[in-house]
């Protein structure tokens, strides 16, 4: 994983955990399609954060372990999921034994990651047929203010991988399935705030940058009234792909 950006995160993970959406259940079971059926199904939530995708794939009913490479982020979701147990590791070297778990899902993280040798590790610890599952949520930029938003924090490497085409696996994978979803998240100001300053570009920013977002992202809440208690809908594009392991 690209060390300065994807390791930036446990600074403001108490603003990933408010300002990032949760990931739609149908998309997240869609994932996990393929290996639904086993009993019981066992799930690593590789580049975790603060455990939004991890709460989903229990919920579906699986047992989840949680991989994350900043130990901050990882002291979060244990706040949040102490019953997912956590381990520091990336895509590339995984914590975990070949052929344990019969799917590996990524939720804003592939975009981080060397996608030969990632696929090569995810492939070892998969059982045969296991799943390899990568979801994203995007602002849908398509809406004016949104794209006024786009604007104004600049773009991240997730929108400048899906601008070009995705996602890229490597053996043992073969190709991916993808599906898309649009649907839309009520939040306040707070909210909006929060999902600004949980970004990469945002978090490693100079001072005199992190002002000039925050000044011009007040004046845009104010022209679409999400003004005090005031909430707006926010639009999202939730893109998810999907690979088996032969």
């Amino acid at each position: 994983m690209a060390l300065d950006l994807s390791r930036s995160f446990g600074q403001a993970a108490s603003s990933y955990e408010a300002g990032r959406p949760d990931y739609p259940p149908h998309a997240v079971a869609w994932l996990l399609e393929r290996v639904a059926d086993r009993r019981p199904l066992r799930v690593a939530d590789v580049g975790a954060g603060t455990g939004k995708l991890a709460r989903v794939v229990g919920q579906l009913g699986a047992q989840v372990v949680a991989v994350d490479p900043d130990p901050a982020m990882l002291v979060a979701l244990n706040m949040a999921v102490p019953s997912v147990p956590t381990f520091l590791g990336t895509a590339e070297s995984l914590p975990l034994p070949d052929d344990s778990v019969d799917a590996v899902v990524l939720g804003q993280a592939w975009h981080w990651v060397d996608p030969a040798a990632a696929s090569l590790e995810v492939g070892r610890v998969l059982r045969a047929g296991g799943a390899l599952g990568l979801i994203w949520n995007f602002r849908d930029e398509n809406v004016g203010w949104v794209a006024d938003l786009g604007e104004i924090v600049g773009p991240n490497a997730a929108e400048t991988m899906d601008a070009v085409g995705g996602p890229r696996v490597d053996e043992p994978f073969t190709g991916l399935e993808a599906r898309t979803w649009r649907w839309t998240r009520t939040v306040d100001r707070a909210g909006v705030r929060a999902m600004v300053h949980s970004r990469s570009g945002f978090i490693t920013a100079t001072t005199e940058e992190k002002v000039r977002i925050d000044r011009e992202l007040s004046r845009l809440l104010d022209s679409v009234r999400a003004v005090g208690e005031a909430t707006v809908e926010l639009p999202y594009v939730t893109r998810a792909y999907r690979a088996v392991r032969p």
